[in-house]
């Protein structure tokens, strides 16, 4: 038998150029399959194209160039445009958000956050429309919704950060920074500021969401790939065959562990962890500033850490310590 090698495998997925399935006559307009790619059959399907971008995709790449260009630029402008500094500090470069003394303010001087302001608008927009266009594409293919369904649990987590919360807040210099380390410091002073997320029952939800949807999707992928000689990429048909690589793959789990997922069961326990980590996470940011001043003092008020001690209070395992 012949034997599919991942990842780089001897098989090129070749055939004649397929054009795609046929679609309504006003959902036509998508270019030529473009040929084949040998880089890209070394990874999976070696054909390249066709593509369809329609209405939403070209309004959200044009969009998300523009608020990647100001970004860019003001990134640029702030090294005095020189290209070696722009290269050198790129990752502690960065376009802040507008100052606190303009609250919610959306005509304002572009230096202190007007180009901020500007850049986020078009990458909402950009998100919004690339998301309606994944549901447009679904629907023209008789797909289901689920693809749109995660996109939006990443935007909802966007939203929080950068529109959301600052409206709640009444400040625009709430939202996170366009920037590499500058977004990684504003996370640890935000959680300094308001007693340690680590105290926020939604972080720690989406943590173990986050760490749970690592641990499916590598057994999943681990497994599908255990029973690839067995054509376990063919899940669908698979699923309702005895002695296929779907039943071994049952009795895998089964037998290990005792898990009784199935080919389609397994996809949805991923996608309902994946889609949990930015929501769960984003009511967390949500409540933090707004209904909880900190985490920590609303912890310990619950009985789920430890009060402070009393001043007075010597701690035994000092005692007799040397001085």
């Amino acid at each position: 038998m012949a034997e599919y090698q991942y990842l780089f495998t001897r098989i090129q997925v070749r055939g004649p150029l397929y054009p795609g399935v046929p679609l309504p006559a006003e959902d036509e307009p998508r270019s030529k399959p473009f040929g084949f790619s040998h880089l890209a059959g070394k990874l999976g399907d070696a054909q390249i194209g066709p593509m369809y971008l329609g209405t939403y995709g070209v309004l959200s790449l044009m969009l998300g160039f523009i608020a990647f260009e100001i970004i860019g630029l003001n990134m640029l402008a702030s090294v005095n445009w020189n290209p070696v500094l722009f290269v050198r500090d790129l990752f502690w470069l960065s376009l802040d958000p507008p100052l606190p003394q303009h609250g919610l303010r959306l005509m304002m001087p572009m230096h202190e956050g007007g180009w901020w302001l500007l850049a986020g608008a078009c990458l909402t927009a950009s998100l919004l429309l690339w998301c309606a266009r994944t549901y447009a594409r679904a629907k023209s293919l008789g797909l289901g919704t689920h693809t749109t369904w995660a996109f939006m649990g990443a935007i909802w987590l966007f939203l929080v950060l950068g529109f959301i919360r600052p409206i709640m807040m009444g400040s625009w210099s709430e939202a996170v920074p366009f920037g590499i380390f500058s977004h990684l410091d504003w996370t640890a002073a935000f959680s300094i500021r308001y007693g340690n997320l680590f105290y926020n029952p939604f972080h720690a939800l989406s943590i173990v969401f986050l760490y749970g949807s690592v641990l499916i999707f590598a057994m999943h992928g681990a497994t599908i790939l255990a029973v690839g000689r067995f054509g376990g990429e063919r899940e669908v048909e698979h699923t309702i065959d005895r002695g296929t690589a779907a039943e071994r793959a049952g009795l895998f789990w089964r037998w290990t562990m005792g898990f009784n997922a199935t080919y389609e069961s397994i996809h949805r326990w991923a996608w309902w962890f994946a889609i949990l980590t930015p929501v769960t996470g984003g009511i967390g940011i949500l409540l933090t500033g707004t209904l909880v001043d900190n985490w920590y003092l609303w912890a310990m008020d619950r009985g789920f850490v430890a009060s402070y001690p009393p001043y007075d209070t010597v701690n035994p395992y000092l005692q007799g310590a040397p001085r």
